[in-house]
């Protein structure tokens, strides 16, 4: 297969694991969520392993940055490390909802397999302390661990690890500009 080929399907298949009737609702419905939480001066919180974590990070910034949302991402090596190291890995994300987590903030999960332990964890943790929805960014199986727990669920219908992280990226900077009202502005 020449390199233009692969490209092409590559990018074919991407177009066709965005499923815009279903996925556009969610996100609409997820940024009247997230504006209802800023009005109660609550935070969206977002949680990723491996590249889900950087995307998190990403979603993060801008949602704080560009769209004025007060959100956090947990991605400091000293707090990974130590919550880790002292309650196991499984636990950490866990930990720190208990420790930063408020009765009425958002916590948004991404998990490309949706079996993560340390995200799982993190539900039960949330639910515990009251958060009130619980969003999952989740591919492979469908009926993955995480998606069954979650209020609103992004899945992305590919065990591709790139296809599954390039889309959930999509979804949430297109949530970003969605909650701006446009996609082309300057930054703050």
């Amino acid at each position: 297969m020449s390199d233009k080929i692969f490209l092409s399907d590559y990018f074919n298949t991407l177009k066709k694991l965005i499923n815009f009737e279903k996925q556009t609702d969610q996100l609409v419905n997820v940024k009247k969520i997230i504006l209802e939480a800023k009005k109660n001066k609550a935070k969206t919180m977002i949680f990723g392993n491996g590249g889900s974590a950087a995307i998190a990070s990403h979603f993060s910034v801008d949602l704080t940055k560009n769209a004025g949302v007060r959100c956090v991402n947990f991605n400091e090596s000293d707090l990974l490390t130590c919550f880790s190291n002292d309650f196991g890995y499984a636990r950490w994300v866990e930990k720190a909802i208990e420790y930063y987590g408020d009765k009425n903030d958002i916590l948004i999960l991404i998990s490309a397999g949706g079996e993560s332990k340390n995200m799982i964890n993190g539900v039960t943790a949330a639910k515990k302390i009251g958060i009130k929805k619980i969003i999952t960014f989740t591919g492979n199986n469908k009926d993955n661990s995480l998606s069954r727990l979650g209020d609103i669920n992004f899945w992305v219908d590919s065990k591709a690890y790139n296809h599954i992280e390039n889309v959930h990226q999509i979804l949430l900077l297109s949530l970003v500009d969605l909650i701006i009202g446009k996609s082309e502005y300057l930054p703050n």
